[in-house]
């Protein structure tokens, strides 16, 4: 059962100089970060996922497929900040109330949420230890029906192991060409 949602946004802001954009981003992201904490989302739960600079440039105009001669390579006019953020909310039912606080802070793209199980490797190991008794019941029972006794374990693969097919030597996986006869 998931125990965590997690919501992503960017914040995004375009201004002449590099400075003046990332000033804008800041106190967007800072807002942001402000309405998240009166919703008690800890600070360790929200991380920047990428911060990107962006020139931003003006290029020669063209008319009816012409595109005048120039000597001069486009001129950059701006530029655009943007900064992705990812919140993991602990308590699932406050997933709407972060959707509608980052709603009203104008951010970009929100993504989410993503409903997951925050501690995986605890999930893995509970679901290791029923399949593994499962197995061993499933070898009993088969063992007593065979009239057979069992060993030790040989071998344990944890992920199924990726396939390997015999590609051009008469495997399985390649098509053929020839047509069934009636």
């Amino acid at each position: 059962i998931p125990d965590v949602a997690r919501i992503s946004f960017s914040v995004t802001e375009d201004a002449s100089t590099v400075a003046a954009a990332q000033d804008a981003a800041t106190a967007k992201t800072d807002a942001v970060l402000a309405a998240l904490k009166e919703l008690d989302i800890e600070e360790t739960d929200v991380k920047t996922l990428a911060y990107n600079v962006y020139p931003q440039y003006e290029y020669q105009n063209c008319y009816n497929a012409y595109c005048p001669p120039t000597t001069s390579s486009p001129k950059i006019i701006g530029y655009e900040v943007s900064q992705t953020v990812e919140v993991t909310v602990r308590d699932t039912a406050k997933a709407g109330d972060v959707l509608q606080a980052l709603g009203t802070t104008e951010v970009q793209n929100i993504s989410g949420p993503n409903f997951t199980v925050d501690d995986a490797d605890s999930v893995k190991a509970e679901a290791r230890e029923i399949a593994i008794t499962e197995a061993k019941e499933k070898a009993k029972m088969l063992a007593k029906e065979l009239g057979v006794s069992l060993g030790k374990v040989v071998s344990f693969y944890e992920e199924q192991p990726y396939p390997m097919y015999d590609y051009g030597y008469g495997g399985d996986m390649r098509m053929e060409s020839a047509v069934a006869q009636a």
